[in-house]
């Protein structure tokens, strides 16, 4: 008996379920990890030349995994023993991370693509906690832009409208999620590349707070500038009790999926959430709200209001130093990646531009643009901590089409991104939570959603929002 037709999934196939339905199932033994391996493996097949979602797909190694973890699961079921809490269940993982024994590409022609003699720190933790792998997903070269376009791969297309572009960098993973090619994935953050590709493809996207993730912390909390690190893994996933799960899983504590169940903040009372439309980028970049992200905006205002919460106006200001100094710390690896200059002619156009300007950049640039970075992070925790969250579009416009970026020179290329993206990448220099979540569907398919920041150590509380305002978005 297969996947398709099992008594398990008699109301639905098993890629409509949640991931926690579907790891209760795996646990419980009425389904196989080899039948949800075998069934999202087949997903994969059909969809993926459409999608390119996966640059490498690991089909004999994922069942190989899957009979393994069915055999230790038939073992615990007849001891009694406890399963870890990803038992048998399948995900993937973006084209940055290292999984043993895969070729990792880091999305650029530019560069070697080693077979990985060890797991990452997250990929590791995941597979002790029971996950396994059906492969690598698409990326932006370096996992630097807000678009999974590179020239290794057929560009990730965004399964709500395959014209349009799935977001980045963890755009892959959100079109295979979202295409229901994955139950969940995790993704990785450094300006928005969890929540910009969930805002695209009509998912839960959530950053946690700098350190919330044990794996995060393998390079400190500041770059050798003084810079706070940006870059923080986190969930891609349909629901909010699908985030809790594998947030648990990514950091060995519990309360997460228990938070996102309880659709209410710990202490039952309502919250007070700032809105804000201002950007970091305002004055340097025209950024202005398309009608749809406004229109998104209003209704996450009205179900959140709806659900007893009181939002207010807030005032709040940014250095308007913070362009130049992000993008000089943003840019800075590329000068230290140690990329031969004859392999530079392989780079694509915004990474080839931005590099040369990071290694012609005066050390003590750097480090006046980190500085300039840290007081900014502290003005923001200072400013947004009046409020028990803050409240801002997702997004500033509806997805780009596929090329949309590429067409123009490195400069417009990168202005276009802060255009579209104009409240992610500050949170991650402020190194605090944040959210984003569907609250808008358009009458085309799209989906359009907002933000939500809150102070560090707030991940439950932005669970159970983001659980409150999923409910309140299905009911409508």
């Amino acid at each position: 008996m297969g996947a398709a037709d099992h008594p398990a999934t008699a109301s639905g196939a098993l890629h409509d379920r949640t991931a926690v339905e579907l790891r209760d199932l795996i646990a419980s033994g009425e389904v196989s990890s080899r039948e949800a391996t075998e069934h999202f493996l087949a997903r994969i097949q059909e969809q993926n030349p459409r999608l390119g979602s996966f640059t490498t797909v690991t089909a004999e190694r994922a069942l190989a995994d899957a009979d393994a973890a069915d055999d230790a699961g038939a073992r615990a079921r007849a001891t009694g023993s406890p399963l870890p809490a990803l038992h048998g269940m399948p995900l993937a993982y973006k084209d940055l991370w290292d999984v043993q024994g895969v070729p990792t590409t880091f999305g650029s022609a530019a560069v070697p693509h080693p077979t990985a003699s060890e797991d990452s720190p997250l990929v590791a933790r995941l597979r002790a906690a029971g996950a396994l792998s059906l492969g690598k997903t698409q990326i932006p070269e370096f996992g630097l832009n807000c678009y999974s376009e590179n020239l290794i791969a057929p560009p990730a297309r965004n399964p709500l409208d395959p014209t349009l572009s799935p977001g980045g960098s963890s755009g892959g993973s959100a079109a295979a999620v979202a295409a229901r090619l994955l139950p969940f994935a995790p993704g990785n953050d450094g300006g928005g590349s969890v929540r910009i590709p969930a805002s695209a493809c009509g998912l839960i996207g959530l950053k946690p707070g700098f350190g919330t993730v044990p794996a995060d912390l393998a390079n400190g909390r500041v770059d050798r500038f003084g810079a706070p690190r940006f870059v923080v893994s986190g969930p891609l996933t349909r629901t909010a009790e699908d985030a809790g799960l594998l947030l648990e899983a990514m950091t060995g504590t519990g309360g997460y999926l228990e938070a996102a169940r309880r659709a209410r903040p710990a202490d039952g009372r309502p919250l007070r959430i700032g809105l804000t439309r201002a950007s970091p980028f305002d004055g340097r970049y025209p950024i202005t709200l398309d009608p749809t992200a406004e229109a998104a905006l209003q209704a996450g205002v009205e179900m959140l209001e709806a659900a007893g919460h009181r939002v207010e106006e807030a005032d709040i200001r940014y250095d308007n130093r913070y362009p130049e100094a992000f993008q000089a710390i943003w840019t800075a690896g590329l000068a230290e990646a140690g990329l031969p200059e004859e392999a530079a002619p392989a780079l694509m156009e915004l990474t080839r531009t931005f590099r040369a300007r990071a290694i012609a950049r005066p050390e003590a640039d750097k480090r006046e643009a980190a500085a300039i970075l840290q007081k900014i992070a502290e003005d923001c925790r200072a400013q947004w901590g009046r409020y028990d969250a803050v409240l801002t579009p997702a997004m500033a416009q509806t997805p780009r089409p596929i090329g949309w970026y590429i067409q123009h020179d490195a400069d417009f290329d990168y202005e276009l991104q802060c255009r579209y993206t104009p409240y992610t990448s500050v949170v991650n220099v402020a190194g605090t939570p944040a959210v984003t979540v569907p609250t808008l569907h358009t009458p085309n398919g799209l989906s359009m959603g907002i933000q939500l920041t809150g102070a560090n150590g707030s991940e439950r509380d932005l669970l159970a929002l983001a659980a409150q305002l999923t409910h309140a978005s299905n009911g409508m």
